[in-house]
């Protein structure tokens, strides 16, 4: 092995990637991230609109990475109650922090702020070197090496690869490795606005009939606006005036926070679930995105990364620092499955139930959010599943 050789690549400088980075390095496990995009915007990422909704778990592993610490906290957003309504019922199925006795049920943090005090905290560690402006274009693996091909630069060799380049990954594929997709024919519009309200803390989820539409509770009297539509009509949402936009959202809620208007770009996100068939394979594993792409309405998409990274660098830490380790790769195989699959599986089945239309699905939305109101050991189970306070870090 020469100098560009180290104990695990990790293809995808994303927040997944750098927060596994972070973690294998300071277990004193040398590592080096390889991103396609230029150093500058992995060092001062691009406001993308999109809000990250972490649980407590999810806070505990960035605590430990020195992450969360490097956040600003001006933009740190605790989400004390979320409510739950289904088209045109007055009924609310409420999640309430405090009845279960946590702080919150979560926190907001916008990705690019993830973005930026993950790369801080993998830059800053001497076990990890960044390289930018690296594409990789190939894979190989014998009884003792690991090699990523690159576009424009030497191969790079390692005991593991390690694939965090996105749901989409092309190095998974690469691999030799499926992925079962399941695209919602939907795309999310995001886009912040102020308004008149105290928002209190809370979110909105409304399953209306036509769309969906979140409202997430940032800083001041300000809200992220996530609205689902149909794939062919976003670009009409899109293409809205500020004014247009903030009106047709302030309706849609029923004026609970207001007058609106609009204090950002727009951005939109077609929607697709991916999981992969597999999450390891010799010398080689699937971190983040790139092992399990979630649809955002049950907000567990970064935190299951961040589950995973712990999982992984806690296996190979156990394996005596030995990273391409067949034990200690399926044990964090069999783990993340266990606790993404059944919530995989149940997010895409809430999110067609509440996308579904007719006469019957309509009914049994209904249905569902009476019974649920009306257990409360329910609403304490799934407020577990949203904080995540029960799993151990």
């Amino acid at each position: 092995m020469n100098h560009n050789d180290t104990q695990v690549l990790i293809a995808g400088g994303g927040p997944a990637g750098l927060a596994l980075a972070a973690s294998l390095g300071q277990a004193g496990i040398a590592c080096t991230v390889l991103e396609q995009q230029p150093l500058a915007a992995i060092e001062q990422p691009a406001d993308d609109g999109r809000e990250i909704a972490l649980t407590h778990r999810a806070r505990r592993i960035l605590e430990q990475l020195g992450i969360w610490q490097r956040l600003p906290p001006g933009d740190i957003s605790p989400l004390r109650e979320a409510r739950v309504s289904d088209g045109d019922s007055a009924l609310v199925l409420p999640f309430d922090a405090r009845r279960e006795a946590h702080e919150a049920l979560g926190w907001l943090v916008p990705n690019r702020c993830l973005r930026e005090a993950a790369y801080g905290a993998a830059r800053d560690c001497p076990q990890v070197r960044i390289e930018a402006g690296m594409r990789v274009t190939g894979i190989e693996r014998d009884a003792h090496v690991a090699t990523l091909h690159l576009a424009e630069a030497a191969p790079r060799r390692a005991h593991l690869v390690v694939a965090a380049d996105s749901r989409f990954s092309a190095l998974r594929r690469a691999a030799g490795i499926g992925a079962r997709s399941l695209d919602f024919g939907r795309t999310a519009i995001v886009g912040r606005l102020a308004h008149a309200c105290d928002h209190g803390g809370i979110a909105h989820e409304c399953f209306r009939y036509g769309n969906t539409l979140a409202t997430l509770p940032l800083p001041g009297r300000m809200s992220s606006a996530v609205v689902t539509v149909p794939a062919h009509e976003a670009p009409e949402w899109l293409s809205l005036d500020d004014a247009s936009f903030a009106g047709r959202v302030e309706r849609q809620l029923g004026g609970r926070l207001g007058a609106m208007q609009a204090a950002g770009a727009r951005h939109g996100y077609p929607l697709v679930a991916v999981y992969a068939s597999r999450f390891v394979g010799p010398r080689f594993a699937l971190i983040g995105d790139a092992a399990v792409g979630m649809h955002p309405v049950t907000a567990h998409g970064y935190n299951f990364g961040l589950y995973g990274v712990k999982v992984l660098s806690r296996e190979i830490a156990r394996a005596g620092g030995q990273p391409a380790s067949p034990t200690a790769l399926a044990a964090y195989e069999r783990e993340h499955r266990l606790t993404t699959l059944p919530i995989y599986l149940g997010t895409n089945a809430i999110v067609r139930l509440y996308t579904d239309e007719s006469r019957g699905a309509r009914f049994l939305r209904g249905a569902v959010l009476r019974v649920a109101r009306g257990l409360p050991p329910v609403r304490a189970l799934i407020t577990q599943q949203l904080t995540g306070a029960a799993a151990h870090a």
